[in-house]
């Protein structure tokens, strides 16, 4: 079969390499479309310390069953899934209350175990058993549904965060998951939605998302606007999709009291240090919430809200290019001259 295989920063290889077949508790999935992440651009560049190469990369998986592994039941041939990508221990306390994404020993896919950037893989047998193959509707788009993955780990974030008909949201980032928090904050209701960026490409792209208002932060005062926008108030809620500290203490400047904040973006480990002034948290009653990955459950979430239609995300996919055009796609990521790439071997 053809595969991308990553054997270090900047060195991604497309070759020919064999086949797998599935053993016992095995899956073989045959992908059918695979999205560039974030996170698949920084490992291309910088490499990652849970991708040993040479490794297959790529997490954000769409795929048919291929051929069952002897002992594996509930499955057959042809049938569509999504691939959850954490694979815990399941047995620590965090796997044990279904939250995966927490366990301190998890593995995931297209990182320790072979990803989805090669025409087949395979699905290990401690995966297949955690039920990290969630069935899709046999009627189910396998390219909008790749964006399962970050739609659910949206889903993971603002399950803090409560979001209502009467709240004004933030959103900090307009790439793929400022963009996705957008149309979910949009399908909960929320009265008005302001996303900002720096790049005025990227908040073009953004546009059909449902904001109320785009905001080029590099020509205007964020917090000003913000301010502006609440009658003083401030918003109830700022999500921060971006990696940057900067923005994460600008947070604090615009939310109203008792309002949430979510630091969905994380920092780079060098810079991973922000200065918060604790009494606006303490005085004003705020919140502050991290989100990491997502859990079996978001990702059920995040399909069932795709095929209800309530969020439309087609839009969000700008490039469809063929395995052997990986690294352009990371390119145009990396570049920001696309939204979601789409893999399809």
């Amino acid at each position: 079969m053809k595969a991308q295989v990553f054997y270090g920063p900047q060195d991604m290889r497309f070759e020919e390499i064999p086949t797998p077949s599935p053993k016992e508790g095995e899956l073989l999935l045959k992908v059918e479309a695979c999205a560039v992440c974030g996170t698949d651009v920084r490992i291309y560049y910088s490499g990652h310390h849970n991708v040993k190469p040479p490794q297959v990369i790529g997490h954000e998986i769409t795929a048919t069953i291929a051929e069952i592994g002897s002992g594996v039941e509930g499955y057959n041939v042809g049938e569509k899934i999504t691939v959850v990508t954490p694979v815990g221990c399941g047995h620590c306390k965090y796997c044990l209350a279904g939250k995966v994404n927490l366990c301190s020993s998890f593995r995931a896919i297209g990182y320790n175990f072979p990803g989805g950037f090669a025409e087949y893989m395979i699905l290990p047998q401690e995966a297949v058993r955690q039920g990290n193959a969630l069935k899709l509707p046999a009627n189910a788009n396998l390219e909008v549904s790749a964006l399962i993955e970050p739609l659910s780990c949206v889903l993971n974030g603002q399950e803090y965060l409560d979001i209502s008909f009467t709240d004004t949201v933030v959103v900090i980032g307009s790439g793929p998951i400022g963009c996705m928090h957008t149309a979910v904050a949009r399908a909960k209701g929320a009265s008005k939605i302001i996303l900002a960026d720096i790049q005025a490409k990227r908040l073009e792209m953004a546009e059909p998302f449902g904001a109320d208002l785009l905001v080029d932060s590099s020509k205007e005062d964020l917090v000003e606007v913000v301010k502006r926008e609440t009658d003083g108030l401030g918003a109830d809620v700022v999500i921060v999709a971006a990696p940057s500290g900067q923005a994460q203490e600008q947070a604090l400047q615009m939310v109203a009291k008792r309002g949430r904040i979510s630091f969905f973006g994380g920092l780079p480990g060098d810079r991973a240090n922000i200065t918060l002034n604790s009494n606006i948290v303490h005085y004003n009653e705020i919140s502050i919430f991290g989100a990491y990955a997502s859990t079996h459950y978001h990702y059920y979430e995040a399909a069932k809200l795709l095929a209800s239609k309530r969020v439309n995300l087609e839009r969000l996919i700008t490039h469809i290019l063929p395995l052997e055009d990986l690294v352009k796609g990371i390119e145009l990521v990396r570049q920001g001259e696309a939204l979601k790439v789409l893999i399809k071997p």
